[in-house]
């Protein structure tokens, strides 16, 4: 009985994850800037990656289940902070967003530190 459960489970788990993983491929192809694609591939390619890693470890009735388990860790901590990282480095090299009503705070700081970063510094 709970063999023919984790069977379901397994095929629903990689099911879903491979439509998340398609749904996130079709918003890199479609969305306009690359901040809203990088939004698009870092979390539905987490959530995706998660689903598969899932349905893994239920496929296999535990075997790999502690490996897929360290695997999912590891992408639900770097998939995010990659995206962030990317993000900040594009603002930073002058790739500017499309803005909607709340506008681009970032714009800012990075005007901020540029302005600190060009000012004469006291004994110098």
């Amino acid at each position: 009985m709970s063999n023919g459960f984790l069977a379901w489970l397994s095929s629903a788990l990689l099911l879903l994850g491979a439509l998340i993983g398609l749904i996130g491929a079709i918003g890199v192809l479609r969305l306009p800037d690359s901040y809203t694609r990088m939004h698009a591939a870092s979390k539905a390619g987490a959530l995706g990656a998660a689903l598969i890693l899932g349905g893994v470890a239920a496929a296999t009735s535990g075997a790999f289940a502690l490996a897929a388990v360290f695997a999912l860790v590891i992408v639900l901590a770097t998939a995010p902070l990659a995206a962030h990282a990317m993000a900040r480095a594009a603002h930073r090299s002058g790739i500017t967003p499309k803005t909607g009503p709340l506008g681009d705070e970032l714009a800012a700081d990075v005007a901020r530190e540029r302005a600190q970063a060009s000012a004469p510094r006291h004994g110098d």
